[in-house]
């Protein structure tokens, strides 16, 4: 199994432009927000909200989370084709988290090219990021879906969705500079949880919920997927000090925004006063300069904290997995739940 094989790709992918089309037209408009008392603009609508979030989506990405939801939903004995319709929802979120973080941290490159807003302007970035993180909620609207499954479905989403902004801001915090002290390693896999597990967990439950799993399921399903998330991230924070690009930014971008990673955490605890000073430096400086970025990238290479993360993103796998497996039956799509986790653990892009 990996990303792009995974059977379902090719009807994610259908999903979402069924979902939000090239070009946006009056009929779309009205199914999204309702009948318009005058006239809906659609050229502008297509121009500030479609194309942008196209020119994103293009980009790839690995589609991961849908494919988590999917086979979440296969566990608990749904049938993953009756529930396509609802990948766009993680998918689409994750991808206004990123058009909004990559304002945040003022970043120059995603996914092989320019920013969203470099190309289109801060202000239709901000806005289509903006909006869909909501557009998802529209997919469950006019869906078929029992009364009782939409609200839960909306809780799962509200709830998720409001955990990644505490996550971001905890993030914000700590990159500004504006802390003195070294977060904690728990403090961390919290934020990470928060920022990055949460969107995880989210695929994962509604998966689970939307495969008529039992609350007990979707549980355990949502905290395996929000370890994934956090394993998600560190194997991230690794490839960006990595001697390549493919991850579709520059090298050291997480030490230019001032990143406090695991890898930097452990580096400052293990450091000597004389580099920590120095790492901190460094960091709140939030410079473009190759060498200072070498610089430290070698202080956290010389502390070993790039093989302290990856045993970290390990154990916390195996022992998620752990928590997971008694409470899931046996199946090919259990095997496919581990195999993913693990694909993401290994995985150099």
């Amino acid at each position: 199994m990996d990303f792009g094989s995974y059977k379902y790709r090719e009807d994610i992918e259908k999903a979402l432009k069924s979902f939000l089309p090239d070009k946006l037209t009056a009929d779309w408009a009205e199914k999204a927000i309702g009948k318009a008392k005058w006239r809906q603009d659609t050229e502008a609508l297509t121009k500030t909200i479609s194309e942008p979030v196209w020119d994103f989506l293009a980009r790839g990405g690995k589609r991961w989370r849908p494919v988590l939801m999917l086979i979440c939903c296969e566990i608990v004995g749904g049938k993953p084709s009756t529930i396509l319709p609802f990948t766009v929802i993680p998918e689409l979120i994750h991808n206004g988290t990123l058009i909004v973080d990559d304002i945040e941290d003022n970043s120059d490159l995603r996914r092989g090219k320019p920013v969203l807003h470099k190309i289109f302007g801060v202000d239709i970035a901000v806005n289509a990021g903006n909006a869909i993180y909501f557009l998802p909620y529209i997919a469950i609207q006019n869906s078929d879906l029992p009364e009782t499954t939409k609200q839960r479905a909306y809780e799962v989403i509200s709830t998720q969705l409001l955990k990644c902004h505490f996550g971001q801001a905890i993030d914000i915090w700590w990159h500004s500079g504006k802390s003195e002290r070294i977060p904690s390693e728990e403090e961390y896999l919290q934020m990470c949880a928060n920022k990055s597990g949460s969107l995880a967990c989210m695929a994962a439950k509604l998966g689970a919920l939307l495969g008529s799993g039992s609350e007990k399921q979707m549980e355990a399903l949502g905290k395996f997927g929000e370890t994934v998330g956090v394993v998600f991230q560190i194997q991230d924070d690794i490839l960006n000090i990595s001697e390549h690009e493919s991850i579709g930014k520059k090298l050291g971008d997480d030490i230019k925004e001032g990143k406090r990673t695991l890898l930097v955490i452990h580096a400052l605890n293990a450091a000597g006063e004389a580099q920590k000073t120095r790492l901190f430096e460094i960091l709140n400086m939030h410079t473009k300069d190759d060498k200072l970025l070498k610089e430290a990238i070698a202080i956290i290479k010389s502390h070993n904290s790039i093989e302290y993360a990856k045993k970290t993103a390990t154990r916390l796998v195996q022992e998620a997995w752990e928590g997971a497996e008694a409470a899931l039956p046996d199946s090919e799509a259990k095997n496919q739940l581990k195999e993913l986790s693990q694909l993401l653990l290994s995985r150099s892009v």
